[in-house]
């Protein structure tokens, strides 16, 4: 299985996310860190990433060659994370043919999430690591 980490900014949220799949999942699993900007994709890949690829051009190409993809809503969201994620980003991630695992946080005031359960985002990152390990 292939996994793809898509996160923009720091890198924070993704970072957290490859650390726990390593911690939870078999070696043999890939990770992909997808950052959208050098930052974000250097701190996702000190957390033992197997590749980093970093902007649009390598983000919306990437996203075709994995099975999950995981993330905050935001990555499908365009011009979250302060615009980091372009139009582009946000229709690749959304129109490809992987299982999308998103953490409902978005950055932006003009959204707002209802029904979901408010929770710690590191609780909401384990709930998706258990997602993933349901479809391996």
């Amino acid at each position: 299985m292939n996994i793809a980490v898509v996160d923009g900014m720091g890198g924070g949220i993704g970072s957290q996310i490859i650390s726990l799949l390593r911690q939870d999942l078999p070696s043999d699993i890939k990770i992909y860190a997808l950052g959208t900007n050098s930052a974000a994709t250097s701190n996702m890949m000190k957390e033992k990433a197997n590749k980093g690829a970093t902007g649009e051009s390598a983000i919306t190409f990437a996203v075709n060659k994995v099975d999950v993809i995981v993330g905050s809503l935001g990555i499908i969201i365009p011009n979250s994370m302060l615009g980091e994620i372009t139009p582009s980003i946000a229709t690749a991630i959304a129109s490809c043919n992987a299982k999308k695992i998103l953490i409902p946080i978005i950055d932006t005031d003009d959204i707002t999430l209802l029904g979901i359960e408010k929770k710690p985002l590191f609780l909401a990152i384990k709930d998706a690591i258990e997602k993933i390990k349901e479809l391996l």
